[in-house]
């Protein structure tokens, strides 16, 4: 018989492992904010390509791999084992900057933003998971505003350097050689410091009273009215999230903004969405969930109805950080709704299938706003995703329960 002791949950007791976990998710983070405020540059001045709905299509491939990603981890972290996952998503994004920095036509982007969203479903999702298992109930909602502000932040401020390294050296190859960096840095902290966190999950189910679900995959994804609820949700929040990524770029370069600026602006929405993470993850542990995804996605909808009638630089900045502070409120609260409403056991699967669903909505959001925008214009584009998010906060308002 083994004497080993039984794993005690909770942040305090966890917390080396979980400030680990923590700075793997900000390295993975970093890897999307490579893209994220020159991509339409560096398409329209390397390989030509200046159609909205071409352009999107690195999001499309991304949105996609990442979807199928977050979903087989789901259902394969019990089997494999989370660090075994963990480390094989950041061998798949180690050629990623790599063909960035190479690739000698738009097709060879499209296969890297495959790899990519590979590599974020494979991460993220193991990281999140791996906290849950770390924490417990009691401070699931920190642990996963911890771990969204770690990524977002990390978003926002490669993005930033990007931008500023594009206008100093231009958009290839010098902002890549970040990506090299980042991706280094991931596998060589989770092949050396990591550790599996199986034995946390075999601990809480021991105390576990939730009720099972029939069909993981059909509830979360359909019949579950809260799982379902935060699902929808989820996918509006990354259709959006996709908009902003390909056509707010693309309305700044039209209004003459510089590269530099661009990057500011593009920096500051996942800025405030990581740092305001934070507070809101908390607040998810003390207060109304309903409530907090209502009001957030209500106020992303507001936000990018407005972005088309904003006059100047602050204005837009103001409202780029709006949109962060609603993606803020929602973003960890997804998944400590989905936490709580499923067993120990379902959870991976669940959390999975809301993460295929959700980053299923960069494809949706690419597709949507691409031919919207190529048809009737930038500013059509914009007001229809606008309408849809707060289309999406009415679902949560009205079909959610209150818990």
């Amino acid at each position: 018989m083994s004497n080993k002791p039984s794993p005690e949950l909770g942040l305090r007791q966890n917390w080396q492992q979980f400030t680990l976990l923590v700075l793997v998710n900000a390295f993975v983070g970093g890897m999307v904010g490579l893209e994220r405020s020159i991509f339409p540059e560096f398409a329209e001045q390397e390989f030509g390509v200046q159609s909205a709905t071409a352009i999107l299509s690195f999001i499309t491939a991304f949105g996609f791999s990442k979807a199928m990603a977050n979903y087989f981890t789901g259902r394969l972290i019990n089997q494999w084992g989370r660090r075994r996952l963990l480390l094989i998503g950041w061998f798949i994004a180690l050629p990623v900057p790599f063909l960035l920095i190479y690739a000698p036509s738009w097709n060879w982007v499209i296969f890297s933003n495959i790899l990519l969203g590979l590599s974020q479903g494979l991460t993220w999702s193991a990281t999140i998971i791996m906290k849950i298992d770390l924490v417990g109930q009691k401070d699931r909602g920190l642990a996963m505003g911890l771990n969204e502000f770690a990524g977002y932040f990390s978003v926002g401020l490669v993005a930033f350097l990007t931008g500023f390294i594009a206008s100093e050296f231009g958009v290839t190859p010098y902002p890549f050689y970040l990506g090299i960096g980042l991706v280094l840095a991931g596998l060589l902290t989770t092949a050396i410091w990591v550790k599996d966190t199986r034995s946390f999950v075999q601990q809480e189910q021991k105390t576990d009273r939730s009720r099972a679900l029939e069909n993981v995959f059909i509830q979360t994804s359909f019949r579950h009215k809260t799982l379902s609820s935060v699902t929808q949700a989820g996918l509006v929040n990354n259709l959006n999230d996709g908009m902003i990524w390909g056509l707010f770029p693309m309305l700044l370069i039209g209004l003459n903004y510089s590269t530099e600026s661009i990057g500011i602006l593009a920096a500051i929405y996942p800025s405030v969405w990581g740092f305001g993470q934070l507070f809101t993850g908390k607040m998810a542990d003390h207060y109304s969930k309903k409530k907090m995804l209502f009001w957030g996605m209500l106020l992303q909808g507001v936000a990018i109805l407005v972005i088309p009638f904003a006059l100047g630089f602050t204005q837009l900045a103001v409202l780029a950080a709006l949109l962060g502070a609603g993606t803020a409120l929602v973003y960890p609260t997804f998944l400590t709704t989905i936490a709580s409403a499923t067993s120990p056991l379902e959870r991976g699967e669940s959390i999975g299938t809301f993460r295929l669903w959700r980053d299923l909505g960069y494809v949706f959001g690419a597709i949507l706003s691409g031919i919207l925008a190529d048809l009737f214009g930038l500013v059509v584009a914009i007001l229809a995703i606008g309408a849809l998010t707060i289309a999406s906060s009415l679902v949560i308002q009205f079909r959610m329960p209150k818990e």
